[in-house]
């Protein structure tokens, strides 16, 4: 799977990188101001942006990133405040040496000998948190535990900064270095160096985000007020791409079975149809049911669109159908809150996380309209009801075990048993239409309590089969409420859409 990801990174970097040399110093490449060698006479290198793959490729020489003073080309930006960076970090071609280095890094100024912070790779694999306190100050450096993670994120909150890498697939190991201050406006960018002032080395940066987190804690009544990038993965590969930023909420991309179009919400409560050839949204008529929220669902067939619309005199969310094209959605549900999150196969019945008296639990209901039938009753949180394309399992989220996990049960509410049992607060599985994989969203245990799904918070975009195993990390995400919680599984079940956060304005 790697290898097929980065034989196509390869050959378009080599068309690519035979048409591209070396920037001027200040000029923009990508997400970034400029691009240059920092030190002293260091060897030319250069920096290239491809925008069909969001790729960066950059190539660097110099003696090295350590003891009083560096030489390395870096591709920069400046930034004031908090911020979250995050890339797949690949060496391009056979190694010349050990210490080597591809990673982010937050500097003070260009100077060689600027007080810095970075998250690195190095030629054999040391994985490492490397930083100088100040101007011409010796390298002091913090190693992980583990090797040749090639998913770098590092994170600046105030005078702290977190390390946090991976190899793909795995979830992160963290590092902290506090106490660090490089002043409020900052240099932050990726890097390369190759340890060897006679040669360039050259890194591949994918999947590169720089985002601005929520100022302070979220929680489940946090307004979402963030910017949104709707991002579609392939699966195969780990590719990440977005195809539509907006500086405000959009939430839960559903897929359309032609495979054409999402379908998504906004924080006004308004639905969209986002061709994705077009790559623009177009607003869904639905009549005078517009407070709606991020529980959407596409029945199978495709012809019809379930919605979730805050109704308060009914006592919250209220269950509506509607024509997948708009029009006036029919009343499903008769109080709230009921959050739709399921249609059956054959388009007779939905289910739903629906709370009567006090406690949240799964519903079904027929998708006509009628008597609800409550099919889990397990003390504590049921929500995330969803049925497989077979029809034979609904599986839905339970906090019954203590913490958030997923479980599944027949159509009739029997035979519930727990899927998965882990260290992270799972939520939401999506099945995908071949019925061979499942998705679902994974909050960390240190920062999300068993029972709440916050936006804004380090969140996983996990994938286990079907048959069982053990999941493996597609994507990692600044994100949490409105980033997955519905279907949202290409029709040829290649690849997912979803939701990132970063404050935008």
């Amino acid at each position: 799977m790697k290898q097929n990801f980065l034989l196509v990174t390869i050959k378009l970097i080599l068309f690519t990188f035979l048409v591209s040399y070396s920037f001027a110093q200040q000029s923009p490449i990508g997400i970034f101001e400029g691009n240059t060698d920092v030190g002293t006479n260091v060897k030319t290198g250069s920096a290239t942006y491809i925008p069909q793959t969001q790729q960066y490729i950059i190539s660097g020489a110099g003696y090295n990133v350590w003891a009083d003073h560096d030489e390395f080309r870096y591709v920069w930006k400046k930034i004031k405040g908090d911020f979250i960076l995050y890339a797949r970090a690949e060496f391009l071609g056979n190694w010349v040496n050990y210490h080597r280095k591809v990673g982010w890094m937050v500097r003070k100024s260009l100077d060689g000998n600027s007080a810095h912070v970075n998250a690195v790779e190095h030629g054999d694999g040391l994985t490492s948190l490397q930083f100088r306190r100040t101007a011409g100050a010796q390298t002091e450096e913090h190693k992980l535990k583990m090797t040749k993670a090639n998913i770098l994120q590092l994170e600046r909150v105030g005078n702290k900064f977190i390390m946090r890498a991976a190899i793909y697939g795995e979830p992160f190991q963290t590092d902290t270095l506090s106490d660090l201050d490089l002043g409020d406006e900052v240099y932050v960018g990726l890097f390369v160096g190759s340890h060897n002032s006679d040669v360039l080395e050259t890194g591949v940066f994918s999947n590169v985000r720089i985002q601005v987190p929520f100022k302070g804690v979220a929680d489940n009544n946090t307004q979402m007020t963030l910017g949104s990038n709707l991002e579609v993965l392939e699966v195969a590969s780990g590719s990440r791409e977005i195809i539509y930023s907006v500086p405000y909420s959009i939430q839960a991309p559903n897929w359309t079975s032609d495979g054409q179009r999402l379908i998504f919400n906004d924080y006004k409560g308004l639905l969209y149809n986002f061709d994705l050839t077009t790559r623009s949204p177009q607003l869904l008529n639905t009549g005078s049911i517009n407070n709606n929220n991020n529980d959407h669902v596409i029945s199978f067939d495709g012809k019809m669109l379930g919605l979730s619309s805050s109704v308060q005199n009914l006592g919250g969310s209220i269950i509506y159908t509607v024509p997948i094209t708009g029009g006036t959605p029919k009343q499903i549900t008769p109080k709230g809150p009921s959050y739709l999150h399921g249609w059956s196969p054959d388009g007779k019945v939905l289910v739903f996380c629906g709370s009567r008296n006090g406690e949240y639990d799964v519903y079904s209901v027929p998708a006509e309209g009628g008597k609800e039938i409550r099919l889990t009753d397990s003390k504590g949180l049921d929500d995330g009801p969803e049925y497989t394309p077979d029809g034979k399992y609904i599986y839905f989220n339970s906090v019954r075990s203590g913490s958030m996990q997923i479980w599944r049960m027949k159509p009739d509410g029997s035979n519930q048993e727990q899927v998965t049992n882990d260290e992270f607060n799972n939520w939401f599985a999506h099945i995908s239409p071949d019925g061979k994989s499942i998705v679902f969203l994974s909050f960390l245990k240190e920062e999300v309590q068993p029972g709440i799904h916050p936006p804004y918070k380090h969140v996983y975009i996990r994938l286990m089969p079907f048959a069982g195993g053990a999941p493996k990390v597609l994507a990692y995400v600044y994100g949490g409420q409105g980033t997955i919680n519905t279907p949202s599984w290409s029709p040829d079940s290649k690849r997912i859409a979803f939701i990132s956060n970063s404050d935008m304005k």
